[in-house]
């Protein structure tokens, strides 16, 4: 199932995408008017903490609307919506995996691949969506920086989770960029503040339920600017697996419903080229991960 985020009239919402259509299904909508369920919850986060239980009341939603005399009602173009990111906001910051392909990590100026997990953190402030239009911060840094990552939406609470049991605790995975001001972070030498920019973590444009997707290890990663294809890797290349990363994470960060790990980047980011190229007002770019979808934003 695809589950994604959105404004109508001002109202934040969510649904998922209608079958062989550029719409959504309205389940709040559907439930408000159809009263199909003794209960459903108000919000992503709520939903997701339910698990396949949510998506199962999200598809008897759609098949009471589907027998509903005003089914057209329930389905709104996406003409119609402002996309919002799957998670408008996290439970707290984005857990982020830095270096985590060996390529990307050489193109970067490693030596060799990290033995230990990277990890940073980017705020929820930093959140943006699938066909948003971003600036460059022209202000603020000169080398700003895409990074096309497959992201894994948390499904419940976890603490020192084992490895092999880690996928159980996800909910879905969905697109990221880690849009990231290259000089900012070497200047500070350390990746905060260069990560932290408003509206550097776009997402989207759905968040895809783990039952599509059973092995994440297996997916291509193609990250295109102005249409050239600047990265195309594969998860298969990640040195942690996405098993590994939560399993790591979760020994010193409790894992709650709603949280997003950004799971790392394959090599072509814009400051491994020769010379480095970096976004600039009027670009481009779309990240697209198999079985998900493609991410779409422009800068200004």
């Amino acid at each position: 199932m695809k589950i994604l985020s959105f404004k109508l009239n001002g109202e934040v919402k969510f649904g998922t995408k209608v079958k062989k259509e550029e719409a959504v299904w309205d389940v709040l909508a559907i439930q408000e008017q159809l009263q199909a369920l003794p209960s459903f919850p108000n919000t992503i986060i709520e939903g997701i903490s339910l698990g396949f239980d949510f998506v199962e009341k999200v598809r008897r939603l759609v098949e009471a609307a589907q027998n509903s005399p005003q089914v057209n009602d329930f389905k709104i173009p996406f003409t119609e919506i402002e996309w919002l990111a799957p998670i408008p906001r996290t439970p707290k910051n984005i857990l982020c995996v830095g270096k985590n392909y060996d390529a990307h990590a050489k193109e970067m100026g490693a030596e060799a691949a990290p033995s230990d997990l990277l990890v940073f953190t980017k705020p929820p402030t930093s959140i943006s969506a699938d066909e948003q239009t971003l600036s460059v911060h022209a202000t603020k840094t000169d080398s700003y920086d895409y990074e096309g990552e497959l992201a894994v939406v948390i499904g419940k609470f976890g603490r020192d989770i084992p490895k092999n049991q880690a996928l159980d605790y996800v909910f879905g995975y969905t697109i990221a960029n880690d849009l990231t001001a290259r000089d900012v972070q070497d200047r500070h030498k350390q990746f905060f503040l260069g990560k932290s920019l408003d509206g550097s973590c776009p997402m989207g444009p759905y968040v895809v339920t783990k039952d599509e997707i059973p092995d994440p290890q297996v997916l291509t990663v193609v990250t295109k600017v102005n249409g050239e294809i600047r990265q195309n890797g594969s998860t298969k290349d990640m040195i942690f697996t996405v098993e590994n990363l939560i399993s790591i994470i979760s020994h010193h960060v409790t894992l709650e419903p709603g949280d997003i790990i950004l799971t790392g980047t394959p090599a072509g980011v814009g400051k491994g080229m020769n010379p480095p190229t970096f976004l600039k007002a009027g670009d481009e770019v779309k990240v697209s991960i198999e079985g998900i979808g493609t991410l779409v934003n422009r800068f200004q």
